[in-house]
């Protein structure tokens, strides 16, 4: 089992920056990537960026392209999300995840184990 643990989230206007991070625990060797999400009051849970743990190789969502950075810290075993130029539409419940079995972080189907979540706001 992986427990997940997310910190950073805020209250920013808009054109500023948080950086959220998730600090992982347990048998993480068994991680295939990592993901996070978020989920604003009404809406579904959507993937934001996805990393695979092993290469490096990352994936963001177009909503985000250009804005947001996923990146990780095997040393630390943790996850940041790097949120430049936020938007009020960014804000949400930002969710850390995981997945052992892949293929891919961008399904919540393949999902294995969540973090509890970190409020972003975004004031106009």
């Amino acid at each position: 089992q992986v427990q997940l643990v997310e910190s950073g989230g805020g209250s920013v206007q808009a054109g500023g920056s948080l950086r959220l991070s998730c600090a992982t625990s347990g048998y993480t060797g068994s991680v295939y990537c990592m993901g996070w999400f978020r989920q604003a009051p009404g809406k579904e849970r959507e993937v934001v960026a996805a990393i695979y743990t092993r290469n490096g190789g990352t994936s963001t969502a177009d909503s985000v392209q250009g804005r947001f950075t996923i990146s990780q810290d095997n040393s630390k075993k943790t996850i940041y999300l790097q949120m430049n130029t936020l938007k009020p539409e960014d804000t949400a419940m930002y969710y850390c995840a995981a997945s052992f079995r892949g293929p891919s972080c961008w399904q919540i189907s393949n999902i294995n184990s969540w973090g509890q979540g970190t409020q972003v706001t975004v004031s106009s």
